[in-house]
């Protein structure tokens, strides 16, 4: 059995995205010996729209704060502060901040890394 583990979100470089919104990879087998899954932190800013991509695992998230949507190939789906949303592995999706204050999302997936994923 492993050892539990913190790891601080300060202690993590960023994954730079547009409009100068960020995600970090928290809980990866680079941090976490033994892991099984992985977890990550997200803010979009304001007026952040994602490339569209799809991951080879689900993935599952928190909206700590903000309001958006996430955009499917057949519509979209709107999320705010205080829901959690799953995303079946396989689904093109993309994060828009339709919002004015910044989305938060706290996200996972069942890899022990960011799962092998396309992009569009």
């Amino acid at each position: 059995m492993g050892a539990v583990r913190t790891v601080q979100l300060a202690d993590v470089d960023p994954i730079e995205l547009p409009h100068g919104s960020w995600s970090r990879m928290l809980v990866t087998a680079g941090r976490v010996e033994g892991n099984e899954s992985s977890l990550g932190y997200s803010v979009f800013t304001p007026g952040t729209v994602l490339t569209p991509v799809k991951h080879d695992t689900e993935e599952v998230a928190y909206v700590v704060s903000g309001s958006g949507e996430l955009r499917l190939d057949d519509g979209a789906v709107p999320f705010a502060k205080g829901d959690a949303v799953h995303i079946p592995a396989g689904v093109w999706h993309a994060v828009a901040n339709t919002g004015d204050e910044d989305v938060v999302m706290v996200f996972g997936f069942p890899h022990p890394e960011y799962p092998p994923t396309e992009r569009r």
